[in-house]
């Protein structure tokens, strides 16, 4: 009591109380306690960690792959963190290059191409006080003289703009998100540094956030993602979010708007490509957040019950599950479908007062609102979107199974996803089963087998075309019948560069009218007799006729 009462006229009652609260009491917690398996740690992180030691810097495996380390799970992702700084780590290896503003890490390279593997070495960085950092009256962009020469600084809201300010250990477990990836692994000698009480949460399967959970996600919004995002992946062990950190995320979810677009854009793709897609649907409707994060996520959650998008985000974790590589861009055109399939339809039948447009300038007219009212410029119309327009633009070409189409249809750069896009719709019942086994076989046959497969496809032609010259009701109507559309696209040729489809497609549904011969315009006969100019060509079968 005397003492208390001394450190209280001294001040240093408060002081230590939140000493203690804000950067814990360091506990290094042995082998025989944690029992992490140490075979379970990857090679090249362990590489990282003993160079950096060796080299006489601290060094230690980070965040949430020590916490997998403790359920006893193998870590996709290993994170290093050091007191080197990023010049320091970058002169050590071979292949490292220092990224970020915000953060400014180290991404060690470990092979190349597709087998290459990153681990991202971060510098032990100071507990900062927001209230006491430079403030900038914009954001990132509009301020970005500003911050150029700024080591840490907040906008007008208290978001963190700028965090290279670098400090102990124990400072910079206090400023990461949650108590249980907050813990450091040393692979050399097997000792776990906790601060945060991180392995008891991990035994209590507990997702708790480090300090008061306000503050907190003022500092950096997308903390409020990121609960979600461990939420979701912990969700299948157990885990549960504490009740103080849920609590706010209503609410401050507001402060997401302040958040630039593209980082956003990139927070969303990890909610839905870390294997748990489904989870964070699941979580998203459960935490009452299920619109407002993001409207391209608003998007997602509200289509995925439907049969096409939720096959497409089922299929979408077992890849990840299987470790095999997932695109954005697959998993957004399916998400995206449903607006391109209507608007496509809706253009070539003149719906609401339009003049009815080609198959061909419908279909990328459709796609063109879709990007403009969905995705805006986030993607910079890179890669990405140039990926999903191909898939979409592919999809009318799998109707079309004769001539040379299905030759240079395979030899596509994006064949195989347009194809899975195809076969998630099959088994749908958007298309035809019959067509993706087809497809199927053609895409893995020889070249004799694909003769036979065109064969096939030939003969079921004159099938259909017998039985509909036996059926008057069906036989096609005079020209001066057809309607309108039919008539301006009849003349349109399939041997451009463009996909091919015919004139009286339709948006794929499984089933096609029968075939229609194609009318090809002559050429006059010259003056004194000779043959024509225009005939001879092999007109190619219609994509309606498959």
């Amino acid at each position: 009591m005397i003492k208390k009462f001394i450190d209280k006229l001294l001040g240093k009652s408060a002081g230590s109380a939140q000493g203690k609260s804000r950067f814990g009491k360091r506990q290094e917690v042995p082998a025989e306690v944690h029992k992490i398996d140490p075979a379970l740690v990857d090679e090249r992180a362990k590489n990282v960690v003993t160079t950096l030691q060796q080299a006489g810097y601290e060094a230690y495996v980070v965040g949430g792959a020590v916490r997998d380390l403790l359920l006893g799970l193998r870590p996709k992702d290993f994170d290093v963190a050091t007191n080197a700084t990023p010049e320091q780590v970058k002169s050590l290896f071979r292949r490292a290059f220092i990224i970020g503003r915000r953060f400014r890490i180290v991404h060690v390279v470990y092979g190349r191409g597709r087998e290459h593997e990153v681990i991202e070495v971060s510098t032990f960085r100071a507990y900062m006080d927001s209230a006491a950092a430079e403030q900038v009256a914009g954001n990132e962009r509009t301020s970005k003289g500003e911050l150029a020469s700024m080591k840490h600084a907040v906008d007008a809201s208290g978001r963190v703009l700028r965090d290279n300010v670098w400090g102990p250990q124990e400072e910079d477990a206090a400023r990461r998100d949650f108590t249980v990836n907050a813990m450091y692994y040393d692979p050399a000698n097997q000792v776990v540094v906790d601060y945060h009480n991180g392995i008891k949460d991990a035994q209590k399967l507990t997702l708790r956030m480090i300090g008061d959970p306000v503050t907190r996600y003022r500092e950096d919004p997308v903390r409020i993602i990121r609960a979600i995002r461990f939420s979701a992946k912990l969700a299948a062990l157990g885990f549960k979010m504490e009740a103080k950190t849920a609590a706010p995320l209503i609410e401050s979810s507001k402060l997401l708007a302040d958040v630039p677009q593209s980082r956003m854009f990139d927070e969303m793709l990890k909610l839905l490509q870390t294997g748990h897609a489904i989870a964070t649907v699941e979580q998203l409707r459960k935490l009452g957040l299920a619109t407002g994060i993001y409207p391209l996520l608003d998007v997602v959650v509200e289509r995925a019950d439907q049969p096409f998008v939720k096959a497409a985000l089922q299929d979408t974790d077992r890849r990840v599950g299987e470790g095999k590589p997932v695109a954005p861009s697959f998993l957004l055109a399916c998400v995206l479908w449903a607006d391109v399939r209507d608007g496509w339809a809706q253009r070539q039948e003149g719906r609401h007062g339009q003049r009815p447009q080609p198959p061909f300038p419908a279909l990328q007219d459709a796609i063109d609102d879709v990007f403009n009212s969905r995705i805006g410029d986030v993607s910079g119309r890179g890669k990405l979107a140039a990926d999903m327009r191909e898939i979409w633009m592919m999809q009318p070409r799998f109707d079309k199974r004769t001539g040379s189409t299905p030759y240079s249809l395979v030899e596509q750069a994006r064949f195989r996803a347009a194809f899975d896009f195809m076969r998630l719709r099959a088994d749908v019942g958007e298309v035809g089963e019959a067509i993706a086994e087809w497809w199927q076989e053609f895409s893995t046959a020889d070249d004799l087998r694909r003769q036979d497969l065109l064969e096939q496809v030939r003969e079921e032609q004159k099938v259909r075309q017998r039985v509909r010259l036996r059926d008057p009701a069906a036989a096609p109507k005079p020209r001066s019948e057809q309607p309108a559309r039919q008539k301006q696209s009849a003349a349109e040729s399939d041997d451009g560069d463009g996909p091919d489809i015919e004139a009286d497609a339709v948006p794929p549904d499984g089933e096609a009218a029968a075939p229609r011969k194609r009318k090809r315009r002559r050429k006059p006969r010259p003056v004194g007799g000779g043959s024509g100019g225009g005939g001879g060509s092999e007109g190619g079968g219609s994509a309606a006729g498959e």
